[in-house]
């Protein structure tokens, strides 16, 4: 019997899309849902509670359900993450370490998300390459620089096959925004769609990398299924989609909501927000493992309008 998936941060952002995607290419049987305090009260697949950072309960269900292969996606995102540092650092870091080794111990195979909050005011903002300055400005950023830096370590000490995505600001209808420095690209449609006008907390030539969902999914299961021998970066891929600036994005939001009022009111994440690339290179992610985007900024407007107006209806 093959061995079995497990997702920890199952119920977040990118969880609540990655575990239905894992159920559609491996079977439901297949793919353990791990939850801590965000669980879905309607979720009808295998779930397990714990938190990763008790090193025993994650050994337990390693063991329960013969794991092979973990998508370790908890963590503290970057505002809410500057609220209470040590927390932050806690979750972020000794959760990676339990499951870094758990790895060599049980010979995983690893995903662990990585964020362009890596990077910092030192770092290009235009076209950041691949290989480049990682001086973050917030806590959130430097549990991911740091991040990268264990699981290369732990892939060049012990071999350990640990793959890692520097995911952009991640736009998705599913879950509500969660308290990112890009969420706005979230709250936008869901205050839009809601009551007709939005504030947001950063400046309207504010300028990020973007993904919509879908793209953020797929590059995560291609990276996983990728030859070994074709992975040539063993901290993180830069991986890219669009890059559009919150006026741009208001612009074409307007085109489906024509009065939309949106007002500019920058607070603390105005700063993350201008500590972080404005365009990412990710030519070696589309080079070594065949990475490539579907969804440009009208088509992640679209979509999105049109499916929050029925669940917000």
């Amino acid at each position: 019997m093959s061995k079995k998936i497990l997702v920890t941060g199952a119920f977040g952002q990118i969880g609540s899309e990655l575990v239905p995607a894992l159920y559609k290419e491996f079977g439901k049987d297949m793919v353990i849902a791990m939850g801590h305090l965000n669980v879905s009260s309607d979720f009808n697949g295998i779930l397990e509670k714990a938190d990763t950072r008790d090193k025993d309960a994650i050994l337990k269900i390693i063991k329960k359900y013969d794991i092979g292969t973990i998508y370790h996606l908890v963590s503290l995102l970057s505002a809410k993450g500057e609220v209470d540092p040590s927390l932050t650092w806690d979750i972020n870091m000794n959760g990676l370490k339990n499951i870094l080794d758990l790895g060599v111990e049980f010979n995983l195979k690893i995903f662990w998300p990585s964020s362009i909050a890596a990077f910092g005011s030192t770092t290009p903002r235009d076209n950041t390459p691949q290989n480049t300055v990682l001086e973050p400005t917030t806590m959130y950023g430097a549990t991911k620089s740091a991040g990268e830096g264990l699981c290369r370590y732990y892939n060049k000490k012990y071999g350990l096959d640990v793959r890692s995505i520097r995911y952009p600001g991640i736009i998705s209808w599913k879950t509500p925004p969660g308290g990112g420095t890009t969420d706005y690209a979230v709250a936008i449609f869901y205050d839009g769609i809601k009551t007709g006008k939005y504030e947001c907390f950063v400046r309207e030539d504010t300028k990020l990398p973007m993904m919509y969902i879908d793209d953020a999914i797929k590059a995560t299961i291609t990276l996983m299924k990728a030859d070994l021998k074709s992975i040539k970066d063993w901290d993180s891929y830069n991986i890219a989609a669009v890059s559009f600036m919150a006026k741009e994005l208001e612009q074409e939001l307007k085109k489906y909501i024509p009065n939309l009022a949106v007002t500019y009111n920058p607070d603390n994440r105005q700063k993350i927000a201008d500590s972080w690339p404005k365009s990412i290179n990710d030519e070696r992610a589309r080079n070594d493992w065949g990475w490539k985007h579907e969804y440009d900024l009208p088509k992640i407007t679209k979509v999105m309008v049109e499916n929050l107006r029925q669940i917000l209806k």
